[in-house]
């Protein structure tokens, strides 16, 4: 499985300097060994001229630069009031305890986590449509999601009418779907053919059904960073589409874009806002800075907390493999930095797991994890390919399908996983079967 899609690192590090192993190959680095310094010369896509490369001269100063203008500079007290015009109920940050209690349905249903993953999102659409064929998928109360866990979180949101849509989104793309090579300041790749998949995906019926369910009293949270901030910010993405018009058709789709754009391989999204009168843009990145998915704030999770959460049930799916590879890393900068990234995204992952799983102990509601079972191990041939991403989009389905597509716990430890992969067994899922008292799921609208 690759490291790129399990990119995520905190932002102690500059993120420029992460950018480079998260990518794939046929990206170019800043500065690589003598036997991989040639520089991948940008892809035409989709009618878009191929850009000349530059002479190895210094360009002569009357040369157009392609690079972002200057950004408007405000305060740390104007981002704390900064509103969406005309939608201040859009969001509020992610570590605001009120905001979120405020923002959450009146009545108790199952919660679904849907975490980051890029590619390996595919397991999490597999086992969402598996659900449906299976007649056992909840209507869920509230749906989140991270990264790709957004790009994924309307369709599973408004319901199984969209499960084809789910499918094709997570069967069909390339990596030319998603990104373009071409390097600037902002990022080593630029992210218009995703901006542009996510605006077809995204379309007016979609966003009315959102709109539907979410004035039925469900809701609908997607997570983006705000770099300036250094904080997590969650879009309430159905209030969003109640507004209703084209600006606000816009900004949902804005928002996706920037909870999945990996800081330093893709361009950060600037997002317009106004504070006390002055008009100016955040920079938001990928929502995995700030966890791998999301349940509620961090005050709320803390062991030291004595919050029950509102629902039903707690689910959470994990687009991500958790099972550590083994390889001998070489010494390159690139090499040693991918290894790390993946190993770090693996224990956020888990730690936040953990969490959930003693929140919802703690509330008294069943907890329900599932994650790519260990003996998954087909390899990718790069980024986004189409045909391990169709496999591992079945094996959700299956998994969805069977008698117990969610374990009660958390994985097993990773030389548990590694004992798994080499010798699965049909108890590698663990059973959920809720208690006598416990609430049976329902099927989807």
């Amino acid at each position: 499985m690759k490291n790129f899609t399990r990119w995520t690192l905190c932002t102690c590090t500059a993120a420029a300097i992460l950018a480079a192993p998260l990518l794939p190959p046929e990206l170019p680095f800043a500065a690589a060994p003598a036997h991989a310094q040639s520089l991948s010369k940008p892809k035409a896509h989709r009618g878009a001229k191929t850009k000349t490369p530059a002479p190895p001269q210094a360009a002569p100063a009357s040369t157009t630069s392609n690079e972002p203008p200057p950004r408007v500079p405000y305060t740390a007290a104007d981002a704390a009031a900064a509103v969406i015009p005309g939608i201040p109920e859009a969001r509020f940050w992610g570590d605001s305890v009120s905001d979120f209690t405020a923002a959450l349905p009146s009545q108790p249903g199952p919660w679904l986590a849907l975490s980051s993953g890029g590619e390996d999102g595919a397991f999490g659409a597999g086992l969402l449509t598996g659900l449906t064929t299976a007649g056992k998928r909840p209507d869920f109360a509230v749906v989140t999601g991270v990264s790709t866990g957004a790009l994924m979180a309307p369709f599973v949101f408004a319901g199984p009418k969209y499960d084809d849509a789910l499918r094709n989104a997570y069967t069909t793309i390339t990596s030319a779907d998603i990104y373009e090579a071409g390097r600037t300041s902002e990022a080593f790749a630029d992210s218009w053919p995703l901006r542009d998949l996510i605006a077809k995906q995204i379309t007016p019926d979609l966003f009315k059904d959102i709109a539907d369910a979410y004035r039925g009293g469900r809701r609908l949270f997607v997570v983006s960073y705000d770099l300036d901030a250094e904080r997590s910010v969650v879009w309430n993405m159905g209030a969003i589409a109640a507004h209703g018009g084209d600006d606000a058709l816009k900004l949902f789709r804005t928002v996706l874009l920037a909870s999945a754009s990996i800081p330093g391989a893709f361009p950060p999204t600037l997002i317009d806002v106004e504070s006390n009168g002055k008009k100016f843009q955040e920079m938001h990145v990928d929502g995995g800075v700030g966890g791998q998915f999301f349940v509620a704030p961090a005050a709320l999770m803390a062991a030291t907390s004595d919050y029950h959460l509102p629902a039903t049930a707690l689910y959470v799916v994990v687009n991500t493999d958790l099972k550590p590879e083994f390889q001998v890393v070489e010494r390159f900068v690139p090499s040693l930095l991918t290894q790390a990234v993946g190993a770090a995204v693996n224990v956020d992952t888990r730690l936040m797991l953990d969490r959930a799983y003693n929140l919802a102990k703690r509330s008294g509601v069943p907890f329900n994890a599932a994650t790519v079972p260990a003996s998954f191990a087909m390899p990718s041939r790069g980024a986004f390919d189409p045909d391990y991403m169709k496999a591992l989009f079945n094996v959700g389905v299956e998994q969805g399908k069977s008698a117990s597509p969610f374990a009660n716990e958390p994985p097993p430890p990773p030389d548990r996983l590694q004992t798994e992969a080499a010798d699965p067994k049909p108890t590698d899922l663990k059973s959920t079967d809720p208690k006598p008292s416990d609430p049976q799921p329902g099927g989807s609208k």
